[in-house]
């Protein structure tokens, strides 16, 4: 009881100051929220061939050799195309650009053959030497993606339609990483465009090269961006034009949805989606989604106390999971398992799940002698809901006699000091870039990874080590999955984090918008091409 007033508490003092900015919101927005003068010019929402998607914010660059950013992925993906593509619904992947693929018994040789008559929207034929290209650039510009496919070793080319990739060492992955975004083939004129050797950076920044169904026509920052098809690609697509259009207000994208000015509203917040179910135009598309949220325990650079287990244990024994879900996602949410999301092969239906037990917190802690503990919970405005969870575990935490001091800081503040290790506890979220354990288990877990690289609970256990990087190397996928399932055991027991909840996917979209497909590994990235309205 104590800890449901506490909750109501928190969720009063957040409502009103979500009241009071919403207030201050509208008081700055233009009276009428009925298609604002940013509105991309010429768009026609009645239009079958056309589709407007709301978003809340303008992107970054767009070049797939630089950015892991999901948000631009939703422009990007659909205007290249990969040697292998995510099948449907599914985290198994189908043939792209290549028709077929082998990989030697050693796990180190893959070779792919390309489907023939795929061109860029220039018209330049999608072959080999591209393939070789792009990913030649990727390890070039070594920016991000670099650390995916830095365990390229060399790329041949034995004719137009047969790319030889050999690796460093076995990494069963490498195929599904193909399937990211980073894996989508550039023209290699981008070339033409290059500025003081930075290999068409500056210039892929603004624009995209692929061989996708859709190019990037018009980009006007801060109101909208606008692909258009490729006339080179093979199918046809119904959606000839989308306008990704910026809409910043929540207030403002709900209102057009249920005027039927925009199609999707991907900014809506889930405490308003009670009243936009009630709009007789919109459907809630609501799917399981890879995306979780967590706690870091910093097990080595933080208070000395959390490198005892047994604190760490208290810890998670002192959350209220149900409550917590209900409480920050309003129940879109589902209260994770271990640390590899459902959806995941390797995901463990048995794992041990913590439950609150107050009593049984308080005893571990007796038993680690802490008492008077004092932590600090790092977190930033970066997710509308870190207020509220930031909140709620300083409540759960203080029932068992642990004072948690509060530390919001900018978002950029934050990642610096996780990266560091400057902290106690830190809020933080993760979703998977292609569809293997590893993603959780090799990143979370190993201590070559420690700070923002994955490991940013500074967790080391050398048996755990041992785990993981042996899984990551087989290429007998029962055997990976035994490995990460010894190592799930020993890192659950050992609570380096606090495993909170996978988030629902939820999308409101307008009724008349057909053919959309969720999948799990590409949540906010539209199958554009096969939609119609």
């Amino acid at each position: 009881m104590k800890l449901k007033n506490k909750i109501f508490s928190i969720m009063l003092t957040v409502s009103l100051v979500i009241a009071l900015s919403a207030c201050s919101n509208n008081s700055s927005q233009p009276a009428s929220t009925t298609t604002p003068a940013s509105s991309p010019s010429g768009t026609n929402t009645s239009g079958k061939d056309t589709l407007i998607v709301a978003m809340t914010a303008d992107e970054g660059t767009l070049d797939p050799a630089v950015t892991v950013d999901n948000a631009a992925w939703k422009i990007t993906y659909p205007t290249y195309e990969r040697l292998v593509d995510y099948d449907g619904e599914s985290t198994e992947v189908k043939p792209g650009l290549a028709k077929e693929w082998t990989v030697s018994p050693d796990g180190l040789t893959w070779t792919f053959t390309l489907n023939e008559g795929h061109q860029f929207t220039d018209g330049t034929p999608v072959d080999a030497n591209a393939v070789k290209f792009t990913f030649d650039r990727t390890l070039k510009i070594a920016k991000g993606p670099v650390d995916v496919f830095g365990v390229i070793q060399e790329i041949k080319v034995l004719d137009s339609n047969t790319v030889v990739f050999t690796l460093k060492n076995s990494f069963p992955p490498f195929l599904s990483t193909l399937a990211a975004n980073y894996g989508g083939i550039v023209n290699p004129k981008v070339m033409d465009h290059e500025e003081n050797g930075d290999l068409g950076q500056n210039y892929m920044a603004n624009h995209t090269m692929g061989s996708g169904p859709y190019q990037l026509t018009e980009w006007k920052k801060g109101e909208y961006l606008k692909l258009e098809t490729n006339p080179n690609y093979s199918a046809k697509p119904a959606i000839k034009t989308v306008y990704f259009k910026i809409v910043a207000d929540s207030s403002a994208q709900r209102l057009q949805l249920e005027k039927g000015e925009i199609d999707i509203a991907e900014g809506i917040p889930v405490e308003q989606l009670s009243a936009v179910k009630a709009f007789e135009n919109v459907q809630i598309v609501q799917k399981p989604s890879l995306f979780v949220d967590y706690v870091y325990i910093n097990s080595s650079k933080g208070n000395p106390a959390l490198q005892n287990p047994k604190i760490r244990q208290a810890i998670s024994y002192a959350i209220d999971y149900g409550s917590l879900t209900k409480t920050v996602q309003q129940g879109y949410a589902t209260q994770m398992r271990g640390p590899i999301a459902k959806g995941i092969w390797g995901h463990d239906d048995q794992a041990k799940q913590y439950q609150l037990d107050a009593a049984k917190s308080k005893s571990l802690l007796s038993e680690a002698g802490a008492g008077n503990l004092n932590l600090s919970l790092l977190y930033s405005d970066r997710w509308p809901w870190w207020e509220t969870e930031a909140l709620a575990i300083q409540a759960f935490l203080s029932d068992v006699g642990i004072k948690v001091e509060l530390k919001k800081v900018a978002y950029a503040t934050q990642r610096e000091m996780i990266d560091k290790g400057n902290f106690d506890l830190a809020l933080g979220v993760w979703s998977p870039d292609f569809a293997d354990p590893f993603m959780y288990m090799n990143y979370w877990f190993d201590s070559n990874n420690f700070g923002l690289s994955g490991n940013r609970a500074f967790y080391k256990n050398d048996k755990v080590d041992e785990l993981v990087r042996k899984a990551a190397m087989s290429n007998d996928r029962a055997e990976r999955e035994q490995l990460y399932k010894e190592a799930q055991t020993i890192v659950i027991d050992e609570a380096p984090y606090l495993y909170l909840y996978q988030r629902d996917f939820l999308l409101p979209m307008n009724k008349n918008v057909k053919g959309y497909i969720d999948n799990p590994m590409l949540n906010g990235i539209y199958n554009l091409q096969e939609m119609s309205k």
